[in-house]
């Protein structure tokens, strides 16, 4: 179990730190299908597990020079709020309703990821202050659920022109800020299990180190172009997830 552990958590690691964050769902699945931990341990876990591997991989990010501070910065404004908002209502809001409004917001994101990447190349029709509607999301799914967030946060920073690295890159400086302040509310309200947690943050934390060194050896062009429609094709499925 401890290998198994450590393996699936560089996988996580890895990916995530790829696609800029989003992997909140990955670990739930993991602590919750593998591990059996409750629902409430799994979602304090997974904001343990996570935060240092995301930290890691965003000073790597930083390295690169594809990180954008300004939208990082303007998405943090409404996140962070949200966040705060979201775990003290967290206990108020049916699942049944939550699963649902999160489900439509990603699956709509998705297939306007998937489309741009598909479709015609023109120029987005978003404005820039959809930003903030983004970081909102992010934000609720942080506080309400354990979630990670990354997945608004990556569609919108996509549909708005940035390139796949530099999207990854902003991504996870602002999940850090998330993630910490999410922690510290869940903490309160669900037990962390530090074995299960330790094992997985080992393998993640390697996974994270290396992967934005691996990216930054590629065109950025090319590497958005074939990750762009997967971060899409995994919105329209964490979506399906959420409702299924």
């Amino acid at each position: 179990m401890a290998v198994l552990l450590i393996f699936l958590g560089f996988l996580i690691g890895a990916f995530i730190i790829s696609m800029g964050g989003g992997g909140g769902s990955f670990y739930l699945g993991v602590l919750v299908g593998i591990a059996h931990l409750s629902p409430a341990g799994a979602a304090a876990t997974s904001l343990f597990t996570a935060l240092p591997a995301l930290a890691v991989g965003t000073y790597s990010h930083y390295r690169t020079g594809n990180m954008k501070f300004s939208y990082g910065n303007k998405l943090l404004i409404t996140a962070l709020p949200a966040t705060v908002i979201g775990s003290l209502v967290s206990g108020l809001i049916p699942v049944l309703v939550y699963n649902w409004v999160i489900a439509i917001i990603l699956f709509v994101l998705g297939v306007q990821t998937i489309r741009k990447s598909f479709g015609n190349r023109r120029k987005t029709n978003l404005k820039p202050w959809t930003v903030y509607l983004f970081g909102a999301l992010s934000g609720l799914m942080v506080g309400v659920a354990g979630l990670s967030g990354g997945g608004p946060v990556m569609a919108g920073l996509l549909l708005l022109g940035l390139n796949m690295p530099q999207a990854a890159a902003t991504s996870s400086y602002a999940l850090i800020a998330l993630s910490i302040v999410g922690l510290g509310f869940h903490f309160t309200q669900g037990n962390i299990d530090w074995q299960v947690g330790l094992l997985l943050m080992v393998g993640s934390l390697v996974g994270a180190a290396i992967m934005p060194r691996i990216l930054a050896k590629f065109d950025p062009r090319k590497v958005t172009l074939i990750l762009r429609p997967v971060m899409g094709i995994l919105l329209v499925i964490m979506a399906v997830r959420f409702v299924v």
